[in-house]
């Protein structure tokens, strides 16, 4: 296989001289491959970083992906709790996907599980974050129903749990909460709607000097149902999922970071409650629906297209055999079985409304 480079330095700084900012003429220091959607490039002594695409992972056009992610930013920049967007480079020649140049924040990766209530702080102040009224929330996604919404993303995910080689009790459990799934989204009623990150797992946090824990990592946030952060938080599908930060949490552990986000919250925490377990439910299949669809795909050429592109070629080896690992082991009956008895353990925390 052809190995897709990086992108040149020089390419980046030629978009830089173009965008006449205060960083035109900066030094730049790649760093290393952490992620599958974006390589990250140091401005050096402008505390800012550059966040090149590789793909989008809302599988749009590079130009609406770019955009989608400004907005990404500036949505939640009023939270106090994430990085201020800088400057939009747009695609170009130079830089096909364009870029961001965002903030640097400094710190290191969240310790788990005594910074939980940093998160639950952080996230607690990007959903507290006025509703814009409905003409206004364009770009981003802000579906009439977004657990119905959310169906239709792991229900199109699922489709490639036959190509993944998931065992046969690992399928039939993915198909049973499918089905509990489609019995949840039949009740009336809904929780309350507000900006969310829809990618919340620790490794996204960095912990200031101070304590602020900050969500660096914003290009997938839409109007839809905080239990949907506050589970990507605490899943084991997430704090086991970047070794910088891997934690296996209790229980008890995930019934406190509920609680100090309801605190934080304030009233409106008390709509969100008993949707908590099955939101959780559906954070998971979401997450290891998308487990069989990385199985899938990374196996597949690079190609230069524009959207989604999960192909192993785009990214680091080291950083692929991560992933590989986490979506082997999370696919495997053992690792759904430690999930599922969470859940059970976790109804008695939530109450039978949660259930």
């Amino acid at each position: 296989m052809t190995t897709v480079a990086r992108t040149p330095p020089g390419r980046l700084a030629q978009a830089l001289r173009h965008a006449r900012g205060p960083w035109r003429d900066a030094d730049l220091e790649p760093l290393a491959d952490t992620g599958l959607a974006h390589e990250h490039v140091r401005l050096l002594g402008h505390g800012a970083l550059a966040r090149i695409p590789k793909q989008s992972q809302m599988d749009l056009p590079a130009a609406d992906n770019l955009r989608y992610q400004a907005a990404c930013f500036e949505r939640a920049t009023p939270s106090g709790h994430t990085p201020r967007l800088l400057e939009v480079l747009p695609t170009s020649p130079d830089l096909p996907r364009g870029a961001l140049v965002v903030e640097e924040i400094v710190g290191r990766a969240v310790r788990l599980p005594s910074e939980l209530p940093a998160i639950a702080v952080a996230l607690a102040a990007l959903h507290r974050l006025p509703m814009p009224a409905a003409g206004f929330r364009s770009p981003l996604l802000s579906a009439a129903d977004p657990l119905l919404d959310l169906l239709g993303d792991i229900e199109r995910q699922a489709e490639f749990i036959g190509a993944a080689g998931l065992s046969p009790v690992a399928a039939r459990t993915i198909a049973d909460e499918l089905a509990r799934l489609h019995t949840c989204c039949e009740r009336a009623d809904r929780p309350p709607r507000c900006l969310i990150s829809f990618d919340a797992h620790p490794g996204n946090f960095i912990v200031e000097a101070g304590g602020r824990a900050v969500l660096v990592d914003l290009e997938k946030c839409r109007y839809a149902h905080a239990s949907l952060d506050l589970a990507h938080a605490t899943l084991y599908t997430s704090t086991t999922w970047s070794a910088a930060s891997a934690a296996v949490l209790s229980p008890d552990d995930v019934a406190a970071f509920y609680a100090h986000w309801a605190r934080a919250s304030g009233p409106s925490a008390d709509d969100a409650r008993r949707w908590h377990l099955p939101l959780r439910r559906a954070m998971w299949l979401w997450s290891i629906t998308w487990c069989a669809k990385w199985r899938v795909e990374s196996s597949r050429p690079a190609t230069t297209a524009e959207g989604e592109r999960w192909s192993s070629e785009l990214s680091d080896p080291a950083l692929v055999a991560q992933v590989r690992d986490r979506v082997d082991h999370y696919l495997d009956p053992t690792g759904i079985a430690f999930v599922r008895d969470e859940f059970a353990a976790l109804e008695l925390a939530f109450g039978a409304a949660g259930s």
